[in-house]
C-alpha cells in the first residue's frame, strides 16, 4: 500500500495547522458559520442533525493495522467508542466535539492518514475494487491510478471548488466490483490490440434525486493521456455546468442536457487545445507508485490443507462462513475473506472501538497487516491463508464479526438515516435493523441466495437504492415516514436502476413487504436463477400485483 514521502507529511500537517487555527476562529467568533462552513467542509467536518461528524478518508478503502488501531483510539478518546464505515470506503465520527477535532486530525497524520476532500464540492475519494491486487480476473491493481488520481486531485486550484461533488472510480477486472457505473467518472483498465495499457472512460453517472447510469466517453484512453483527458472533462463541466440551481449541478446533469456526442466534442476540443508542455509524467508516475503496491512476500500456504478439510467437516458454522465469506484468492494456499459489519439486528456499516482493534490484530495474525474497506460497509482481509482461516474465525467470533451473510439478504446496506443526518427525511438503520430480524435464520437466507437490499433516508441517496435488487426510499409524507421500493438495481456490468413499485409503505409494514416480494421470486424463479435473472425475465407486474393486490 502507498505510504507517504516528506511531501506528502508535510502537505498534510500544513493543512491540520491551517484547520486548527480556522477552528480557533470559529470558536472565538471571529468566523461566522456561514463562513466556516466551506473551510470545514474541505477539512471533511459535516454539522449534522444532533452534533458535528468528521468523514475520514481512507483512499480506495485500503489501510493498515497500526491505522485501524489508531481509528479505534480516535473513536474512544473523542467520540463515543465506535465509528461507521460509509459507501465511499470511509469511515465517519458521528460524535466530535469541535474544539477537539484539530487533535483528531493530528492523530490522523501520525498513522498518514486525513480528511482532505472527503466532503465539499471537489473530488471525493477515488473508490476502487476491495479485491484489488488479489482477484484473478484483473489486470492490474487499480489502485494504482486510484492514487495516480488521488495526488492529482488533492487540492486542485482548477478543481477545489466545483458545482457539486464529483466522485471517481476505478475497476481492473472483468467484474465490476467498484460501481464504476454510477460515478460521473467511472474508468476501466484495459488493454489494446497490442496490449499497451489504457482506461475506458464513463462519465454522468449518478444516484440521488436525478439517477443516471454513466455513459461511453471513450472506448480506449491510452495511459499517458490519463491526467490530461480529465483535466478536459473537469474543465468542461466547470465551465458549463449549472451553477444556478444545486438540485441540476453535477456532470450527470450536464452530459444529460448536451447528450454524450457533445459533451464528447466538447471535451476532445479542450484536451486538444491543453498546454502539456508542463504535464505531470504519467508513466514515470504510474511506475513510482506501482512499486509500492507490489505484491507482498507470501508466506508459503498448502493449497488444500488438511487441517481445513477437517474443520470444515466437523463445523458447519465455519464451512458456510468460508464459503460465503471466502473469496478467491489469485495466490495458491490463500483466500481474501470478508468481514461482515451487518450483524443480526446491527446496525450496517458501524464498528466499536474493541472491534476495531480485533479486526487491526486480524490483520496483523493473518493478513499481512493489510485490510481493505468496501463499498459495501464490510471489511476485507485480503491475504489470508487458507491453513490459518479456522484460528481467523474463532478470532472473529468472540467479538462478534463471525456473519455468514456476505451478498445475502441481511448483508444491507443503509445510510446513518434520520438518526444522524440533517438531510434525512426518514430512519434508515431501524429499517435494516427490522429487515435483518426478519429473515435471520440462515437458512433461509441461503435459500434466497445473493440478494442486495439497499436503503436511503432521503433523494441524496447515500445508501445507493437506486442499484439494490431491492431498494428502499424514507420520505417525509405530511409527518409521516413513508418508504419507497424500487427494484431491479444493479452498479456492475448490466448496471440498472431500480423501478418503482408504487406508492409508498408505512415503516411498521416494511419488513412485510420484503418478504412478500421475496416470497414472489422464490415462486417465480427457474432453476439456478438470481433474484435479478427471475425480475429481469418476468417484469415487474408479479412484484406489483402481490404488494397492492390488497389496496382499493
Amino acid at each position: 500500500m502507498y505510504h507517504y514521502d516528506d511531501f506528502d507529511a508535510q502537505l498534510v500537517r500544513e493543512r491540520v495547522a491551517q484547520f486548527r487555527d480556522q477552528v480557533a476562529r470559529r470558536l472565538d467568533g471571529s468566523l461566522t458559520e456561514e463562513e466556516f462552513k466551506p473551510l470545514r467542509l474541505m477539512n471533511g467536518l459535516y454539522l449534522q442533525l444532533h452534533a458535528y461528524m468528521l468523514r475520514v478518508a481512507i483512499p480506495y478503502g485500503t489501510l493498515n493495522s497500526r491505522q485501524m488501531r489508531q481509528l479505534a483510539m480516535i473513536s474512544e478518546r473523542w467520540d463515543r467508542g465506535y465509528g461507521h464505515f460509509t459507501t465511499r470506503q470511509n469511515i465517519q465520527f458521528n460524535w466530535p466535539r469541535l474544539a477537539d477535532v484539530p487533535d483528531m486530525l493530528d492523530a490522523l497524520a501520525e498513522v498518514e492518514m486525513h480528511a482532505i476532500q472527503s466532503s465539499g464540492n471537489c473530488i471525493r475519494n477515488v473508490t476502487s475494487d476491495p479485491f484489488a491486487g488479489v482477484a484473478a480476473d484483473e489486470i492490474e491493481d487499480p489502485r494504482i491510478t486510484a492514487e495516480l488520481l488521488r495526488q492529482w486531485s488533492t487540492l486542485h486550484p482548477e478543481f477545489t471548488f466545483l458545482g457539486r461533488k464529483f466522485k471517481i472510480a476505478v475497476s481492473a477486472a472483468r467484474q465490476d466490483r467498484a460501481a464504476i457505473r454510477v460515478h460521473d467518472i467511472g474508468l476501466e483498465v484495459r488493454r489494446d490490440a497490442a496490449g499497451n495499457p489504457g482506461y475506458r472512460v464513463l462519465v454522468g453517472g449518478g444516484q440521488g434525486r436525478t439517477p443516471m447510469i454513466a455513459k461511453e466517453l471513450r472506448a480506449f484512453l491510452p495511459r499517458a493521456d490519463l491526467l490530461a483527458y480529465l483535466e478536459a472533462v473537469l474543465r468542461v463541466y466547470n465551465l458549463m455546468g449549472r451553477r444556478d440551481n444545486k438540485f441540476k449541478a453535477r456532470i450527470k446533469i450536464l452530459v444529460h442536457e448536451l447528450g454524450i456526442e457533445r459533451f464528447g466534442e466538447m471535451v476532445e476540443s479542450e484536451f486538444e487545445a491543453l498546454d502539456r508542455s508542463e504535464e505531470v509524467p504519467v508513466a514515470a508516475e504510474f511506475a513510482r507508485i506501482a512499486r509500492h503496491f507490489a505484491p507482498p512476500d507470501y508466506p508459503p500456504a498448502e493449497d488444500e490443507p488438511e487441517a481445513l478439510d477437517r474443520a470444515l467437516a466437523a463445523h458447519s458454522d465455519f464451512a458456510d462462513w468460508v464459503a460465503r465469506n471466502g473469496f478467491a484468492h489469485r495466490e495458491p494456499g490463500y483466500l481474501a475473506v470478508t468481514v461482515s459489519l451487518k450483524p443480526i439486528g446491527g446496525a450496517p456499516g458501524d464498528v466499536t472501538a474493541e472491534q476495531m482493534r480485533v479486526l487491526a490484530e486480524a490483520a496483523e495474525r493473518f493478513s499481512l497487516g493489510e485490510l481493505r474497506v468496501t463499498h459495501e460497509q464490510n471489511i476485507v482481509l485480503p491475504h489470508v491463508r487458507k491453513s490459518d482461516l479456522f484460528a481467523l474465525w474463532h478470532l472473529l467470533r468472540g467479538h462478534g464479526l463471525d456473519t455468514a451473510n456476505r451478498g445475502l439478504i441481511t448483508d444491507i446496506i443503509a445510510c446513518p438515516g434520520l438518526d444522524y443526518c440533517a438531510l434525512a427525511t426518514a430512519r434508515s438503520i431501524p429499517v435494516a435493523q427490522a429487515i435483518s430480524e426478519r429473515f435471520a435464520d440462515p437458512a433461509r437466507q441461503r435459500e434466497i441466495g445473493s440478494l442486495s437490499i439497499k436503503i436511503s433516508g432521503c433523494i441524496n441517496a447515500c445508501g445507493h437504492h437506486h442499484v439494490g435488487a431491492i431498494g428502499i426510499l424514507g420520505l417525509d409524507r405530511a409527518g409521516v415516514e413513508s418508504y419507497q421500493i424500487t427494484l431491479g438495481g444493479d452498479p456492475a456490468n448490466e448496471a440498472s436502476l431500480g423501478e418503482r413499485t408504487g406508492p409508498g409503505f408505512p415503516f411498521e409494514q416494511v419488513p412485510e413487504v420484503v418478504e412478500q416480494i421475496v416470497d414472489t421470486y422464490l415462486a417465480l424463479r427457474m432453476p439456478g436463477e438470481g433474484f435479478l435473472q427471475t425480475y429481469r425475465r418476468v417484469g415487474m407486474t408479479p412484484f406489483r400485483e402481490a404488494l397492492y393486490a390488497g389496496a382499493a
